[in-house]
């Protein structure tokens, strides 16, 4: 239709802006942005052609481009939905952190009157706060994907002899999700449950995206179908409980579980916050991530599990021994590290890295930022602290057999706040490096917490920037103390529950298996607590 409209005029903005992002949605991206451009160049002033680029280019890791995009785009039109969260995500991608505090309550004022302005992942990393995380959850899905009434409601499916479980992803590749959940797919009991992975990401063929198709007993490739294509398939097949592993992330498809796939919809693992959508029914997580008296700030009733992150137990150790010299580290000196990712990296994170550094003569810290401009800005930041730049390194982006023996050089890794380490903290603790983390109120913000309790090692969880900040300089300048948790770390790894992925999933069944009890007996969802 829109090129049809193009044909018909060929000088119509509108359409070139939204034949690009079709294109782009359909991974014709090139042709996509070419289109784009034409939109800004026949009307310079198009905000939502300079949001739409800003977007692609974001999304293909052109992040100073974007921010140009998304800037220009804020100051035509700054009224425009979720602008103002795009631009303030994009600088801290860059590690831009002026006049951020001002911006903060500026974003809070406008969450709390209900206004478009940040996308909930977006959200994570800026304000721990689970009432405005909930707030913003709910203004996304009231006005991007409401719940669809299009399908009519589901009847009761008969009694299955063996549960049918709908996992639903873009990311069944070389994905963190995949590295965490491969295994779990190959676990589940095939006596009890079917299990069907429905994919609307990249058929990429890769090793990850392989061993997954192996593992289910149906792996439907639904790219290209539309939701309630998609939504039908699930109906026909009569899954019982859709798992959506995605929720407020890139390449999602809320809209399929709007339209309701399946009885029973959960969130697991991609995104951490409510959905702030009714038709989600639950949402997995532990005691530790969702303290009962947060249950107020999700619209999901809670599946407590004994522990909320699933592991890949079969994934070894690489066969790798890299030096210090390898990974451009001095030769001396205790080394902190941090692979999260530079939207996580915040002014009072960063304050407390460097009353570290301060306190722990001859330290360096290493971290990794997949652009230029973070790099400057987060030594233009370490000078401003009176920290010597040349104690913050900036590590390579490394294949991941070289990503995980790079964390053998390292002594400890320092967690950031509001928004943990999450597949960083668990592959930091597989190669035995301690991780110390600071328990914050949302539940992005306890999930280093979690790991840890389920790795059997409170004592590296932290309540305050105080206390965090003394337990790092405690450990970098007290060998002993180190070297007992780095033993205890050692000996918990073959008995502790965090890689015993046979135990999670077993778990995880149980929770299935209460779900849909309550769904054939005709029972409203209600909280599940499992008992490992």
């Amino acid at each position: 239709c829109y090129k049809q409209a193009i044909k018909v005029d060929p000088d119509y903005a509108h359409a070139h802006n939204s034949l690009g992002n079709a294109l782009n949605i359909d991974g014709k991206v090139e042709t996509g942005v070419s289109h784009i451009e034409k939109a800004i160049v026949l009307k310079p002033d198009f905000a939502e052609a300079h949001n739409s680029l800003g977007a692609i280019l974001k999304k293909l890791k052109y992040r100073e481009k974007a921010l140009e995009c998304f800037e220009r785009a804020y100051s035509l039109k700054p009224e425009l939905d979720y602008i103002f969260g795009s631009v303030l995500n994009t600088k801290m991608h860059h590690s831009i952190w002026s006049d951020l505090q001002n911006q903060l309550i500026i974003l809070r004022k406008k969450v709390n009157l209900d206004k478009k302005v940040i996308d909930p992942f977006n959200l994570l990393g800026l304000i721990d706060d689970p009432a405005l995380q909930k707030k913003a959850s709910e203004i996304r899905a009231k006005n991007a994907f409401p719940k669809n009434n299009l399908l009519p409601q589901i009847d009761l499916y008969p009694r299955h002899k063996k549960i049918r479980i709908g996992y639903c992803s873009a990311d069944f590749r070389e994905h963190p999700v995949a590295y965490l959940t491969a295994e779990l797919y190959e676990l589940h009991d095939r006596d009890h449950y079917e299990i069907h992975a429905f994919s609307y990401g990249p058929d990429t063929k890769d090793e990850m995206n392989l061993r997954i198709k192996a593992g289910v007993d149906h792996f439907h490739d639904v790219k290209s179908m539309s939701h309630e294509e998609v939504a039908l398939l699930a109906r026909s097949l009569e899954i019982d409980i859709a798992i959506d592993l995605g929720g407020h992330t890139g390449n999602s498809r809320p809209r399929i579980f709007a339209m309701l796939a399946a009885p029973i919809q959960l969130g697991y693992l991609g995104f951490l916050g409510t959905m702030g959508a009714e038709y989600y029914d639950y949402l997995i997580a532990d005691p530790v991530m969702i303290p009962k008296k947060n249950q107020k700030h999700f619209v999901e009733k809670i599946v407590y599990l004994p522990n909320f992150q699933v592991t890949d137990s079969t994934e070894l150790p690489p066969d790798i021994h890299l030096t210090r010299h390898d990974v451009g580290l001095p030769a001396e000196g205790f080394v902190f590290c941090c692979f999260n990712n530079t939207y996580k990296f915040t002014p009072n994170t960063f304050d407390s890295w460097a009353r570290i550094l301060k306190q722990v003569e001859g330290s360096v810290l290493i971290v990794y930022a997949d652009n230029s401009s973070a790099e400057t800005n987060l030594i233009k930041e370490m000078i401003l602290r009176k920290v010597d730049s040349s104690r913050l390194i900036f590590g390579d982006r490394l294949k991941r057999d070289k990503y995980l023996a790079r964390y053998r050089v390292a002594d400890l890794f320092l967690d950031t706040q509001p928004c943990n380490a999450g597949t960083t903290a668990v592959d930091a603790l597989r190669m035995e490096l301690p991780v110390l983390t600071m328990r914050g109120d949302s539940f992005v913000s306890r999930e280093a917490a979690s790991i840890l309790t389920s790795m059997n090692l409170p004592e590296l969880i932290t309540n305050t920037p105080e206390e965090y900040e003394s337990l790092a300089i405690e450990l970098a300048t007290n060998p002993d103390k180190l070297k007992v948790i780095k033993e205890k770390l050692k000996n918990n790894l073959s008995t502790a529950p965090l890689y015993n992925t046979k135990l999670f999933t077993k778990n995880l069944e149980s929770a299935y298996t209460q779900m849909y009890e309550r769904y054939q007996k005709g029972l409203e969802p209600d909280h599940i607590y499992v008992e490992s």
